[in-house]
């Protein structure tokens, strides 16, 4: 069977891209596994379905690249913005995207050639309760608190933008070997659907720079969710304000976020298209 698919990313954040409404897969999680290697298939963190919806404009169907799937991705939703708006699958600027985390709204902006360039997402509200984020702990909150992982401790700060995040703030993030420690911190016992994990910087109550290591994927060069979670917790830990615009510069370039007091927070970014393909599966 031959597939069509588009290849696209949010600041280095790749994903393989496939129309929903014309294409069928029988086993997605599998497809998302051959697709994601990078050695001998197309290369990605993944696989993103774009599909028909009930309740939104579009569906966002998303699996990681190990085919475990996933319930949001900051910059994969920008990327199914751009697919919707730029395949005709939708004529609004500012549409509905139904995902696994929720209905997400966002609004685009189009180059000269009527093609998306940038999309503004609204992300909802961060949830800082343990036991929705979900965490085996209890209290209102889990900010700036203690936690051992492989014998050492960090303080950590643990937000869900959709799927649960724990943000160390710290020095050094360059030379933090990830491919060797992430996958302690994907596993701690806190976090019973495990947990992605920031790493960050603080440059300046602006400006923040941060790397990730995503539960299901391993280091990945952005996460949208993941910039989201930093900017919530520089909030929380009082090195930024609420309804400020933070940069958060990751590897792939750069996101705008901004968290308000009444608990949403925006992302604003990118959204690039790379090539289009036709692949044996």
């Amino acid at each position: 069977m031959k597939l069509k698919f588009s290849k696209m990313h949010g600041t280095g954040n790749d994903y393989v891209y496939v129309n929903g409404f014309t294409e069928k897969l029988d086993n997605p999680s599998e497809t998302a596994i051959k697709l994601s290697d990078r050695h001998f298939a197309i290369g990605s963190d993944g696989l993103i379905i774009v599909a028909p919806s009930e309740v939104a404009d579009v569906r966002m169907i998303m699996f990681n690249s190990d085919g475990s799937e996933g319930k949001m991705c900051g910059n994969g939703i920008r990327c199914v913005a751009k697919y919707a708006y730029d395949h005709n699958l939708t004529d609004k600027k500012e549409m509905t995207i139904e995902t696994a985390s929720g209905i997400k709204t966002i609004k685009v902006t189009v180059d000269e050639n009527n093609k998306v360039e940038y999309a503004e997402v609204n992300m909802g509200k961060a949830i800082l309760k343990p036991a929705d984020i979900p965490m085996k702990t209890e209290g209102d909150s889990f900010i700036a608190k203690e936690v051992t992982v492989n014998g050492t401790t960090y303080v950590a700060t643990a937000v869900s933008m959709g799927n649960p995040h724990m943000v160390i703030f710290t020095h050094g993030i360059d030379e933090l070997n990830l491919d060797e420690i992430g996958p302690y911190f994907e596993n701690q016992e806190l976090f019973p659907e495990k947990v992605n994990t920031e790493f960050v910087e603080v440059i300046d109550d602006h400006n923040f720079k941060m790397r990730v290591y995503e539960r299901g994927t391993g280091e990945t060069m952005s996460c949208g969710t993941g910039t989201c979670a930093v900017t919530v917790a520089a909030v929380l830990n009082g090195f930024a304000k609420y309804g400020e615009e933070l940069n958060i510069h990751i590897r792939g370039g750069e996101l705008k976020d901004t968290y308000y007091e009444d608990g949403t927070v925006i992302m604003k970014g990118k959204a690039t298209h790379v090539f289009d393909g036709e692949i044996e599966i």
